[in-house]
């Protein structure tokens, strides 16, 4: 399979969206991988196919509150405690550039949802989904395409998030938690 996301077949995206529907009237899917693996761009591309009666799906990315550099575990527990709670669910952002917390985003509990970033796919937030993704890439074509993508913002911690990445998954190995891996290695 190629290692470009956007490279996945429309067929492919289908059976999966076909299986993440199956998983629960409200699919809750969680995709995980590490960084420049591709989640974001599977995530989007997902995204449409997993409408509802209840609604079009939401998509929380977990970059968007990790809070800072060395938040991975935190915002994998966020995960949790915010975006899955029966009650009010949704997730507070962070502020990249002030380094603090920001304003709250709420969830429809109704809707289908899709959760995607590094931490996702923890043994705690499998317990409150349907469906879980493991995108598998190599670590140095995942480092290409991160600094490639996110270039001198991203390189002075690539190290460090790699580390907390490395882990994460030896603590919470994600094969075993993943409905569907899709090595994007070839």
């Amino acid at each position: 399979m190629s290692s470009d996301p956007d490279a996945l077949s429309a067929h492919l995206l289908r059976e999966v969206a076909r299986a993440c529907l199956g998983s629960a009237p409200r699919p809750v899917v969680l995709i995980d991988g590490g960084s420049g693996a591709g989640k974001t761009t599977f995530a989007r591309r997902l995204l449409s196919l997993l409408a509802t009666p209840a609604g079009e799906a939401q998509l929380v990315s977990l970059d968007d509150f990790y809070p800072g550099w060395d938040g991975l575990r935190e915002g994998s527990e966020m995960v949790h405690a915010d975006v899955l709670r029966d009650r009010d669910p949704g997730w507070r952002g962070w502020d990249w550039q002030a380094n603090r917390s920001a304003e709250w985003h709420p969830l429809d509990p109704q809707r289908p949802l899709l959760i995607e970033g590094c931490g996702a796919l923890s043994a705690a937030n499998r317990r409150g989904a349907s469906f879980g993704i493991w995108l598998e890439l190599e670590a140095e074509e995942r480092k290409r395409r991160a600094l490639g993508r996110d270039g001198i913002l991203y390189a002075p911690h690539w190290d460090r998030w790699a580390a907390q990445e490395s882990v994460f998954r030896l603590e919470e190995p994600p094969a075993p938690l993943a409905d569907l891996v899709i090595d994007l290695n070839s």
